[in-house]
């Protein structure tokens, strides 16, 4: 979220001189996207962040496709996946393309190491648990419907505080920011906007660490996993400020956007990625056109497919939908409500739905881990019963 923020010692300018109680000097990081012409903070560590001990290649970051069969509409039961590892190596993919790729993950053991993804943004929605994403630029709780939003590069780990953890992740190959059209020409969220600054959470503590040893940091970059070790614990910043840093949004703070008739699913958008966007269904009243139908008109996704994570609630245009379950609606194909949803909805008032969706404009590839999950039925739900 691009405003100014800073937390701990930095010098009145930047580039200058800055002594540690030693005499000796901080080290100076600039840290930005987009060369030196995208959003950036400096960074003042105690220790040069470039004295690596030691360097190894873990994995290549790789995501099978399945082999491709009819073009149709999918239904995952995520929540019948294996649970297990921690949340970076716990991750089960589940679709992707160029631009992004989709993940659940359920883990029990908790990260014994540092990550950092060096090809993109990242959110993390969490469904269940609470506990702190600890970064180098700062502690920042999260809890059940928080996004985490983790820039390109930064260096973090999660530390979970409660047993049971579920998280939706999106890995990014690109910037992940809020929706132009809800920002003027500074930046700042604009009254039509359905959040605004007040909802945004920062870094609220950094802690500073000195200990020495020897400290692993997992990278992914170039489709590749490596490991770096460090003498002394990455989290060594004494203070930084910038406009590029973690930040948490709670899909509880969304304002939905209602009308007298239904809306389309754009009023919805949280987050825009490259070639793809982030949406929030949350509780809302329904239409109060004395003729509306709420539930959505059928619709054909053009040059897009539709990605949805159903978080918890009645979702009122589907049957046979669960908490965890991930449908793709992909491009070629109409779809909307099942068989009676439609009218159902006349007469209802409100909606108690609460669901993430993910439109991406490059068609998605499901991914050989999710076949075990599929409910291979879901294409023939819309028939007559």
């Amino acid at each position: 979220m691009p405003f100014y923020y800073r937390l701990g010692q930095i010098p009145p300018k930047r580039h200058i001189q800055f002594r540690q109680p030693d005499g000796s000097l901080y080290r100076e990081q600039v840290m930005g996207t987009k060369g030196f012409s995208g959003i950036q903070s400096i960074l003042y560590h105690i220790h040069p962040p470039t004295q690596i001990s030691e360097a190894k290649k873990i994995r290549d970051w790789s995501i099978p496709a399945e082999e491709e069969g009819a073009n149709r509409h999918r239904h995952f039961l995520t929540f019948e996946a294996e649970e297990g590892g921690d949340p970076i190596d716990g991750r089960l993919h589940l679709l992707a393309n160029e631009d992004v790729v989709i993940a659940t993950v359920k883990p029990t053991e908790p990260m014994n190491y540092f990550f950092r993804n060096g090809d993109g943004d990242e959110i993390i929605f969490v469904h269940e648990g609470e506990g702190v994403l600890e970064t180098v630029f700062g502690e920042l709780p999260y809890r059940p419907g928080d996004y985490l939003v983790i820039p390109v590069g930064t260096t973090y780990r999660l530390e979970m505080k409660t047993k049971e953890q579920r998280f939706l992740v999106i890995e990014s190959f690109g910037e992940i920011t809020t929706p132009k059209r809800y920002r003027n020409e500074h930046g700042q969220l604009m009254e039509h906007s359905p959040f605004c600054e007040r909802d945004i959470r920062v870094p609220e503590k950094l802690q500073t660490y000195q200990e020495t040893g020897k400290f692993e940091v997992r990278v992914k970059v170039r489709n590749q996993l490596h490991a770096y070790v460090y003498d002394f614990h990455p989290f060594d910043v004494v203070g930084w400020d910038g406009y590029l840093y973690p930040w948490a949004f709670n899909i509880d703070d969304f304002e939905p956007i209602t009308g007298s008739i239904h809306q389309p699913p754009p009023v919805h958008q949280t987050f825009a990625g490259p070639n793809f966007v982030v949406c929030s269904f949350v509780p809302r009243m329904y239409d109060y056109h004395p003729e509306a139908i709420p539930a959505p008109y059928y619709h054909s996704n053009v040059n897009s497919d539709e990605v949805l994570y159903y978080v918890k609630g009645n979702f009122m245009s589907r049957k046979g939908i669960n908490e965890g379950s991930l449908t793709l609606h992909p491009s070629g194909l109409p779809h909307g409500p099942h068989p009676g949803k439609v009218e159902a909805s006349i007469g209802k008032d409100r909606t108690e739905e609460l669901a993430v969706m993910i439109d991406t404009f490059r068609p998605l590839k499901v991914t050989k881990q999710a076949l075990a999950l599929e409910d291979p039925n879901y294409m023939y739900s819309w028939l007559p019963e």
